[in-house]
């Protein structure tokens, strides 16, 4: 989904262009006019390895002139930035140094030098002492394996940043790990933990600089919907006033919620294939985007059945708005991967639910717990006789 602001960073930006630049379902058309969007960023921020590298992708044309004064525009603002660093050392307090430092880590972020950014960015922490600072420095790292897709990058720093916390820390800062962290989890198909996060910065979402809050609400209700039992959709999502107040801004997604709530199942399909677009354009989800389509399809399915022992397959395909032939195939895919409890029977065009109960389920567990526990006393008594 593409819903920028004026405040989200530049970089985060550009990544999403660079994005859909390479994606298959955009058309030329617009592919020219991002390619000129994506000529100007790296040229007013001075991103010559960058722009080497789309160049020789054959993204980009190569302008060695171009690249020249790209290299030439680093080297002088370096210069300028050392001789800063080096004034503070000898004329200024340790405030100053610091601050000479982040410059010269941000310059490195700017120009897209992910190596150089990291190793000034910890340069910059041996001179940090507040632990607010630090976590701003922590940030700066997110964004920058955001920026790269970088997983192990993001896992180590949202680590670092919890035990920087733990030390103490302002609710703002916590509250805006929460979005970066469900962030990563929805870039690695932690949906669930994706969801929760998401929900709890909900009132308290000031985490700009990343995407804006209607991108923000988007990734919620879609997280949400495959993580949420349905008197939780209910209460936490659909009920909402923040999501309320959004919802309606986003093309096709308060349909798809409020569908899936009401059990509109012909609207429900309706308006997920028009958000599907919107998610194989998001440089987040579409990675998973057949893996969403399953769950979303599990959960939709599991409730139309719920209310059934036994449904007819051309009373099911009605309600969907579907043919017989496409429920069959739909179904026995789920039912083969263990996803539907059901069984299918063609003779009689039959849909069978045998949804194990889930008080004898809890028996069964307790009684082979109870057995373990039970072995292992055994085996310590014939010890300790010993």
């Amino acid at each position: 989904m593409e819903a920028q602001d004026g405040t989200q960073q530049q970089h985060i930006a550009l990544a999403h262009k660079l994005f859909l630049l390479t994606h298959p379902d955009v058309d030329d058309i617009e592919k020219v006019r991002l390619r000129d969007e994506v000529l100007d960023a790296v040229k007013t921020r001075d991103m010559a390895s960058l722009y080497e590298s789309l160049a020789v992708a054959s993204v980009l044309e190569m302008d060695t002139a171009v690249l020249d004064r790209m290299r030439k525009r680093i080297e002088d603002e370096l210069k300028t930035l050392d001789d800063k660093i080096a004034d503070a050392e000898e004329n200024l307090g340790e405030s100053e140094v610091r601050e000479a430092h982040l410059a010269k880590s941000l310059f490195f972020i700017r120009i897209g030098d992910k190596e150089k950014a990291l190793e000034q960015l910890k340069t910059t922490e041996e001179k940090t002492v507040a632990a607010g600072q630090k976590m701003d420095l922590v940030f700066y790292t997110l964004q920058l394996g955001f920026f790269y897709m970088d997983f192990d990058l993001i896992s180590k720093s949202i680590d670092k940043a919890k035990n920087l916390f733990e030390g103490g820390g302002d609710w703002e800062r916590k509250n805006r790990l929460k979005v970066y962290e469900g962030l990563y989890c929805m870039s690695t198909r932690n949906f669930k933990k994706a969801a929760s996060l998401f929900l709890d910065s909900i009132s308290t979402f000031t985490t700009d600089e990343i995407f804006s809050y209607d991108t923000f609400i988007f990734y919620t209700v879609l997280t949400s919907i495959i993580s949420l039992d349905r008197v939780s959709l209910k209460q936490k999502v659909m009920d909402a006033p923040e999501i309320l107040t959004v919802i309606g801004k986003i093309p096709h997604l308060s349909e798809f919620l409020n569908s899936l709530y009401g059990c509109h199942f012909k609207s429900f399909f309706s308006a997920f294939s028009g958000l599907t677009e919107q998610i194989k354009l998001d440089r987040y989800l579409q990675p998973h985007f057949r893996f969403y389509v399953r769950e979303v399809s599990t959960v939709v399915y599991s409730q139309f059945l719920e209310s059934y022992k036994s449904v007819t397959m051309e009373a099911m395909a009605a309600a969907f708005g579907v043919s017989i032939g496409f429920i069959d195939q739909e179904l026995s895919r789920f039912i083969a991967i263990g996803k539907l409890h059901c069984k299918i029977d063609k003779v009689a065009g039959i849909l069978e639910t045998n949804r194990s109960d889930a008080k004898n389920a809890l028996y069964q567990a307790t009684i082979k717990q109870g057995d373990f526990l039970l072995n292992r006393i055994q085996k310590l008594s014939r010890v300790i006789d010993l």
